[in-house]
């Protein structure tokens, strides 16, 4: 099971056919048949709105339970959590930790975002820690995610500022400025975003910066930075909008006031996180029991992320991009999201769109050469936590429901529907490949959720999951070929803020 493979970057000629059949349409009794007397597009201008009839409701009811396997399957989904009850365990005994391609060092322990929506943080910190623990000689070892988050909520409040003053003209009521005053300072993020992080304010080791509560809980945080930014988002809207007009300088002291506020709940929430460049003392003891201390700044530290072993360099890190499966645009083709980001004048989110057999095939490079790979998918479908499996044939649906969910819209249908979109990032370090076809098997996948899910925090992923529901995959340049390293030169294709593709994970 789950050795499927996707060949192309959309739905493929029977597919669109498919999709063509399916405009036309109607619905009897056994199901769905196709209209094909032209006179029926005007069926729209002839609609009026139907609603349920009481008796058809019953009819239906009755139908339903003359079935003895419905009668059955009513007993079970209503004392049990349903995808309990219909969860396949064929596919799970078939869905094994074996891979024939493992990068020789995975790094530990399994880390744990607890209850945050850091995921972004820890795959892209499991992926830098894989050299630094060769370098330094560790057992175990864990940078400080809450670092990185304490400056990622004071930046994106900023951006978000800027944001509300360059839109000031717009209406409160539009779409653009009701789509930014929603999530706001989200815990989730992107690659790029990563990247303007670490090359702005570094890395320190966990030890010096640990998790604390609301690091750990980032609910109230959420709340209470997100009540003040939209207070000063009108604020900052009335300003802009007197007709007396205001100066750049007035408003941008009154702007200044207002981070600093935001700094001050950040702060005494999360802690004062050490300086980016002000020297820090880390004190280890590597993994035969010799004891060190070094002295660094986090800004310096971040720049010597370097193993000989794994070829990691900081340098590399920065040049890494972002592959995508997006096939509602033509492979080989820029994509940019329209006001994402976090830090005013960083470097923008962009991603090469490519076809899901480049995507794996530059994921199976890069695990031969021995590299963790960061990636992002919609890890909520037809997986299982406790598991650890993400499988499309996870879930007996068609058996206990009398109805598919994978199959019913294509990968590029999800995202138009907004069924699906990245929800979260995790961390690729090996994968199985199929010795006759050569073609992979299944993934094997390192979690953030601590050691209680999965098998001890570590997931599987099944090919054909990775196919629908894998967006995702930050590699080095090297590992495709010029084809898709001369897309970054390419003007980008703009999508608006609201698209699924401006997901954070």
């Amino acid at each position: 099971m789950g050795g499927a493979q996707s060949t192309s970057n959309g739905p493929t000629a029977h597919e669109k056919t498919v999709v063509d059949r399916l405009q036309n349409m109607r619905v009897e009794d056994d199901g769905y048949v196709e209209i094909t007397d032209e006179k029926n597009g005007n069926i729209l201008r002839e609609w009026k709105p139907q609603g349920l009839e009481l008796q058809t409701l019953e009819s239906w009811q009755s139908a339903i339970l003359e079935d003895p396997k419905n009668r059955l399957a009513l007993t079970a989904l209503g004392t049990e959590n349903p995808r309990k009850v219909l969860i396949s365990l064929p596919t799970k005994v078939a869905d094994q930790h074996v891979f024939n391609i493992k990068i020789p060092f995975e790094g530990s322990p399994i880390t744990n975002q607890r209850s945050s929506g850091r995921c972004w943080l820890f795959a892209s910190t499991n992926v830098f820690r894989v050299a630094l623990m060769k370098k330094y000689n560790l057992e175990s070892f864990e940078l400080s995610q809450a670092y990185l988050f304490f400056w990622d909520k004071l930046e994106k409040s900023n951006w978000f500022l800027e944001q509300i003053i360059d839109t000031a003209a717009e209406d409160l009521d539009g779409r653009l400025v009701q789509h930014l005053l929603g999530d706001i300072v989200s815990d989730g993020g992107q690659w790029d975003m990563v990247y303007n992080l670490v090359d702005k304010y570094g890395l320190v080791p966990q030890a010096l910066y640990p998790d604390n509560w609301s690091a750990m809980n980032s609910g109230v945080l959420n709340s209470i930075v997100k009540t003040k930014l939209r207070e000063f988002a009108l604020k900052l809207r009335a300003l802009c909008r007197r007709e007396q007009g205001i100066s750049a300088e007035y408003l941008s002291d009154v702007k200044a006031k207002m981070m600093k506020e935001i700094s001050l709940i950040m702060t005494l929430l999360l802690g004062p996180p050490p300086s980016p460049e002000e020297t820090f003392t880390w004190q280890y003891a590597d993994k035969d029991g010799k004891t060190h201390e070094l002295r660094t700044m986090p800004t310096a530290f971040a720049k010597d992320i370097a193993s000989p072993e794994f070829r990691v360099t900081s340098s590399t890190i920065a040049r890494m991009v972002s592959l995508v499966h997006d096939p509602r645009h033509e492979p080989l083709t820029l994509l940019s999201v329209s006001r994402l980001g976090n830090i005013v004048g960083g470097r923008g989110v962009t991603y090469v769109n490519v076809d899901m057999a480049t995507l794996k095939q530059a994921c199976v490079r890069t695990l031969k050469a021995g590299l963790p790979i960061f990636f992002g998918s919609d890890v909520g479908k037809f997986s299982d936590t406790a598991s650890g499996v993400m499988d499309l044939d996870l879930f007996n649906y068609d058996l206990g429901l009398n109805t598919s969910l994978v199959r019913g819209m294509f990968k590029a249908q999800r995202l138009h529907a907004r069924e699906s979109q990245m929800t979260h990032a995790m961390v690729l370090t090996a994968v199985h490949v199929d010795e006759t076809t050569g073609q992979p098997v299944r993934w094997r996948v390192q979690n953030s959720w601590g050691e209680a899910a999965g098998d001890k925090g570590w997931f599987v992923m099944s090919d054909a999951w990775m196919d629908e529901f894998v967006y995702q995959a930050v590699i080095d340049p090297k590992f495709v070929g010029k084809e898709v390293r001369d897309v970054l030169r390419q003007e980008p294709t703009v999508l608006p803020i609201w698209d699924p593709m401006g997901a954070l994970a």
